[in-house]
């Protein structure tokens, strides 16, 4: 069994908050001050342009909720878990997350990926 640090869950928190000022409270539980977040439409490096990042995502899609959609798998300060976004109860995007997290259990970095693996090609 995964021990899952408590930082994913405030990250997730971060994401789901309709209060801008409570992301940054979220944040500072789960991120480490220079974490680095890369997925296909965002690259910030450290938690103020995190917290940007998901204010804005907050604001133009307000009604967007994100959800884990399968247990967290991890080893060696490495975790992997599915995700999804809905908007207004429609899924808007799913994907996967690589997830780092140092010894105290701070996230240090996110490696997102979107939609479904590509088939194997022959």
């Amino acid at each position: 069994m995964t021990n899952v640090p408590a930082s994913f869950f405030h990250y997730l928190a971060a994401w789901n908050t309709s209060k801008p000022n409570r992301i940054r409270d979220h944040l500072e539980r789960a991120v480490a001050p220079d974490v680095l977040f890369v997925d296909p439409a965002n690259p910030p490096r450290g938690i103020d342009e995190l917290e940007a990042t998901i204010v804005k995502a907050r604001a133009d899609r307000p009604t967007a909720t994100y959800h884990m959609t399968s247990g967290i798998d991890g080893h060696n300060q490495r975790y992997r878990y599915l995700w999804e976004v809905r908007i207004d109860g429609k899924l808007a995007v799913s994907g996967m997350d690589v997830t780092t997290v140092d010894a105290n259990g701070a996230i240090v970095q996110i490696d997102g990926f979107f939609g479904d693996f590509p088939p194997l090609e022959s």
